[in-house]
């Protein structure tokens, strides 16, 4: 089967604003959308990663790079500062080589995420 290049989405809330609790929360949503889509670090051609406003005291993308993300274009940013939005959030969109089909990708929200995405969360 021929290999496509398919989007996975994620998101996870963390508790409080620490480098310590936004590379844990990258680290655990990064491995479950890995995981869930039977892809390795190899098949993934890049990466976005976004925060919200509230959460400013570390990149997410560092958290990548200690799980073997050492060769892929990765980039940070920050989620529009939308009034009554959910706070305390970290998304990932994931560019990946797949033989999946679109509708068989398992996007991943955890933690309190799960409200952001009822129709295709896990």
């Amino acid at each position: 089967m021929d290999s496509k290049v398919r989007g996975i989405r994620g998101a996870i809330r963390v508790e409080f604003d620490t480098p310590e609790l936004i590379q844990t929360a990258t680290s655990k949503l990064l491995k479950a959308m890995l995981e869930s889509n039977h892809v390795i670090p190899e098949d993934v051609i890049s990466a976005v990663f976004t925060t919200t406003p509230d959460l400013h005291s570390s990149f997410p993308a560092e958290a990548a790079r200690g799980l073997g993300f050492s060769d892929t274009p990765l980039i940070c940013a920050q989620e529009i500062d939308v009034p009554g939005a959910l706070g305390q959030v970290i998304r990932i969109l994931l560019w990946v080589y797949s033989t999946k089909e679109k509708s068989a990708i398992q996007h991943v929200y955890l933690d309190g995420a799960e409200v952001l995405r009822k129709d295709i969360a896990q």
